[in-house]
């Protein structure tokens, strides 16, 4: 069915507060626009086991989405839950690698080591900052027809599913979608900063049905937890390594993707394909030796590379995403480089 009402928050952090309620605890954060005032409400622990959060934060965060979050106005806005818009998916996004992302406990004793520490520490960096703009990706509730039950501000109004909204299971599979993921970016312009932070409950699966965001049972979906020595790695046989997004002269047809067969194995790519940040997809063919490099032309009839930036996604032929990667504006608009990943 999917979460409703998606889109993100654009303000201000003024307070935020820990939760040590063991039952189900947020990090809750208020935020201001020109207008009115809003709560974040941030899970930092799983009402189902493992109760650890996933999280991974990126303090030097690059990605095309930046260049058009800074252009909105203050307050709330719907987003559309589709590609090529502002609409975050943690799968085919190339947010970040999934793989690196960690489970921490909410609340452990001593300082500076648990999620709720985690999170305050950027918030209170925000909070200090004249400049720092908040970005709340998740479903927005309100205004309510009392005050806020944590700041008191009236109307309550807020924001709230802040993680990966796919790949859940049983009562939580109701809220599957893609392109509807939750998260928290923030801009420090006086720092030419920016900070993301994405959550994930241990039980979701990291491969979704295209349509419905659902889990597919199939497939390698858990990243690797430290705890757990035994749990492989969902690594990428064969990896996009660098792209030529800008080429000189006319675009058209002189774009290209460079792969890279990482394992020590042929593969063979029949039926593989890259997509854009559109989803369109060039289909692949012929084989990949071990630690062979492959330089594959686009056509002007398929992928196009943007040079306002974009994203560049590999898939099996089974449909599955082998690996993806993000470039910017800034780094597209040398024209005959290459952008090496």
């Amino acid at each position: 069915m999917s979460i409703k009402n998606y889109g993100v928050l654009k303000g201000q952090a003024v307070a935020g507060k820990m939760e040590n309620d063991d039952k189900s605890p947020h990090y809750q954060v208020h935020v201001k626009d020109n207008q009115q005032s809003y709560r974040l409400a941030i899970n930092v622990k799983s009402v189902q086991a493992p109760v650890d959060l996933l999280y991974f934060v990126d303090d030097k965060f690059q990605h095309p989405i930046t260049d058009k979050l800074t252009s909105l106005d203050l307050g709330f806005h719907p987003l559309p839950s589709k590609p090529g818009d502002l609409a975050l998916d943690y799968i085919r996004g190339n947010l970040f690698d999934v793989t690196q992302m960690k489970p921490l406990p909410f609340n452990m004793p001593g300082p500076d080591n648990d999620l709720n520490e985690l999170i305050d520490l950027y918030i209170q960096r925000a909070i200090n900052s004249d400049q720092a703009v908040v970005y709340a990706f998740g479903e927005k509730w309100g205004p309510e027809d009392k005050a806020d039950k944590i700041f008191g501000f009236r109307p309550g109004n807020g924001v709230h599913d802040m993680h990966m909204n796919q790949g859940s299971s049983g009562q939580f599979q109701k809220d599957n979608g893609i392109y509807q993921d939750g998260g928290l970016l923030i801009h420090f312009p006086e720092r030419n900063q920016w900070v993301a932070a994405f959550f994930a409950f241990q039980s979701q699966s990291f491969h979704t049905d295209d349509v419905t965001g659902n889990p597919l049972g199939t497939t390698p979906d858990k990243p690797p937890l430290p705890s757990d020595p035994t749990t492989p790695a969902v690594a990428a046989q064969v990896r996009i390594i660098a792209a030529l997004v800008n080429p000189t002269g006319e675009d058209p047809g002189k774009e290209s993707v460079t792969l890279l067969n990482a394992s020590p194995a042929s593969v063979d790519l029949t039926g593989w394909a890259l997509a854009d940040r559109l989803k369109h997809k060039h289909t692949l063919k012929g084989t990949i030796e071990p630690g062979a490099v492959m330089r594959v032309p686009l056509s002007e009839a398929d992928v196009q590379l943007s040079n306002d930036g974009g994203i560049i996604t590999l898939l099996d032929a089974k449909g599955i995403k082998i690996d993806g990667v993000s470039y910017t504006k800034e780094e597209a608009k040398k024209q005959g480089w290459t952008i090496v990943f």
